[in-house]
């Protein structure tokens, strides 16, 4: 308990025992000090030269022989002083050098963040994603068939989510069927448009979201998909579903 609380204090592990062995045996030779701490003698040494400079240990001299006493425990405050230091001159260092670093980092942010996804949990990370991302509108293109077998139906699951989340928004899905227009064209704020499987065999599932969101992910085969976080990638892919929802419209019944 004491090492640990002295390694927090800035002493290395060695230091720590060097030094509360000293502090148990009170002035005693290195040789003593080295069979209490479990040291070897050269080590030990090392580490009382360490700590004397630290102000923590002190020595005398008895005739031939030098004896080594460690110093009263309060002396670690002085530690903790000289940590509390350390970490305001960094801080000062830090402000310094902090515009240069932010304007690195404003450089950056103007690429595409791009994060991959894999696996079931993966996807699931993507849809938790976008359920907590706050959204004017939400588009969508899918393979419906494809989609409920990754994810088959149920109470609960994501879609009901979205459905409570996204209720005031307006929701544009372009879907794709083997058993063709089987969701209602209009349902509360969805608008959801049916294109033929045998023209559109889609296999993934896009989404655009939030104000510079869309994800892409598969739904056949490895499951994998990806994030991008980009204003203008997620406005220009808007403007292409606009063109795609009214090209769709030609299959509306």
């Amino acid at each position: 308990m004491l090492l640990a609380q002295l390694k927090q204090l800035g002493l290395s592990e060695k230091e720590a025992k060097v030094y509360l062995a000293a502090l148990e045996l009170g002035s005693s030779s290195v040789m003593e000090i080295s069979r209490k701490a479990g040291i070897n003698r050269p080590t030990t040494y090392f580490q009382i030269e360490s700590l004397m400079k630290r102000g923590l240990m002190s020595s005398v001299t008895r005739g031939k022989k030098r004896y080594f006493a460690a110093e009263p425990p309060n002396r670690l405050l002085r530690l903790l002083e000289l940590k509390e230091k350390e970490i305001k001159e960094q801080e000062e260092r830090f402000k310094k050098i902090l515009p240069e670093l932010q304007a690195l980092f404003n450089m950056i942010r103007e690429k595409p963040k791009v994060r991959f996804f894999e696996g079931i949990e993966g996807l699931k990370a993507i849809q938790e994603d976008i359920i907590k991302t706050k959204s004017k509108s939400i588009e969508e293109i899918t393979n419906l068939d494809e989609a409920y077998k990754v994810f088959p139906p149920h109470p609960g699951d994501h879609r009901h989510k979205m459905a409570k989340k996204f209720r005031n928004i307006p929701i544009k899905t372009i879907y794709t069927s083997k058993k063709g227009p089987i969701l209602p064209y209009k349902e509360n704020t969805k608008l959801q448009q049916f294109v033929p499987f045998e023209e559109f065999p889609f296999s993934a599932h896009l989404v655009i979201y939030g104000e510079d969101k869309t994800a892409v992910f598969s739904l056949k085969n490895r499951l994998v998909g990806v994030i991008i976080e980009d204003k203008e990638i997620t406005s220009t892919l808007r403007y292409c579903f606009k063109l795609a929802w009214e090209g769709a419209k030609k299959y509306k019944k």
